[in-house]
């Protein structure tokens, strides 16, 4: 696996914790056995990347193949070539480096057969939510589907529109969000506006205003992790149920309110545009009555 950097002056083994689905102590065991090249060469774990360098990564895994379990999917199209699902609320999208069953990839992989362009842990998946984020995402069978898609989402071709409750009134009926992110200097887990990061580009418009929240519309046009949730807390209007970006109290615990209500694509084959939409979970309904009835 190659891997471009895009920052300046980072730490290798810093590099890797941000761009591998691997833990550090992994990481930098691979990086002292020479599984690890940058531009070519051997080097030590605390080595700076800069922009520009190439970091090469030939990890071998023994027996870590992923394991098909049979799961109740909410498949709402599939072909030959693509798979259109409805996340459930809680459902981690990939195995990573200490969760490796229960996942969606799990679930898929009983089901049918997926691709394999991004590597043994991300089979199909052309693009992530998180845990706690619901709602559609487009799965790839096949890889010369894979690459297609993958083309589509990064020319900005792809349609992905969200909802999201967040915290405040918003008086405006519509903006747009232009703020580079990056991971935070100072928690790794997290993500940040960042001079240094990539761009990042959310559009909104209000759908509802109550007395302490607003219910959004969201239209990406990138797809940069934790972009709503980094994006909405950066303009003081942080995702309602957000443990992580907001600093409000927790309603309940099903996670941020926040879901992937539409997603159009044009398809890998036929090349006829698709559109799919999604109602909210009972989850972010729950929520929102809260608010309907005046809750702080």
């Amino acid at each position: 696996m190659k891997y471009q950097v895009e920052n300046n002056e980072i730490r290798l083994d810093n590099f890797l914790t941000d761009v591998m689905d691997e833990n550090r102590s992994q990481i930098t065991k691979m990086i002292k056995t020479g599984e690890v090249l940058v531009n070519g060469k051997q080097v030590k774990a605390g080595f700076l990347v800069k922009t520009g360098d190439e970091v090469e990564v030939n990890h071998i895994k023994e027996n870590d193949d992923i394991i098909p379990e049979k799961m109740n999917l909410d498949i709402v199209y599939e072909d030959e070539d693509v798979i259109v699902v409805n996340k459930a609320n809680g459902v981690v999208v990939h195995p990573a480096a200490g969760n490796k069953h229960h996942t969606l990839v799990n679930g898929l992989l009983y089901h049918t057969k997926l691709s394999n362009v991004n590597g043994e842990e991300r089979p199909g998946i052309v693009h992530r939510i998180d845990a706690y984020t619901t709602g559609l995402l487009m799965v790839a069978k096949n890889n010369k589907a894979h690459k297609i898609l993958a083309k589509e989402l990064e020319e900005k071709k792809t349609t992905r529109k969200y909802v999201a409750l967040v915290w405040g009134v918003i008086t405006n009926d519509s903006g747009t969000i232009d703020a580079p992110i990056g991971r935070s200097t100072s928690d790794r887990k997290k993500m940040a506006i960042n001079s240094n990061g990539k761009e990042a580009v959310t559009h909104f418009k209000v759908l509802k205003r109550y007395a302490k929240a607003t219910l959004i519309e969201l239209k990406l046009e990138t797809g940069r992790t934790h972009q709503i949730r980094v994006h909405m807390a950066y303009i003081n209007h942080p995702v309602v149920n957000d443990s992580v970006y907001s600093k409000k109290p927790l309603i309940d615990d099903s996670g941020q309110c926040l879901h992937a209500k539409t997603l159009g694509f044009v398809h890998p084959t036929t090349g006829k545009y698709l559109e799919f939409d999604s109602e909210l979970p009972d989850c972010f309904l729950n929520v929102l009555k809260h608010f309907e009835g005046g809750g702080k």
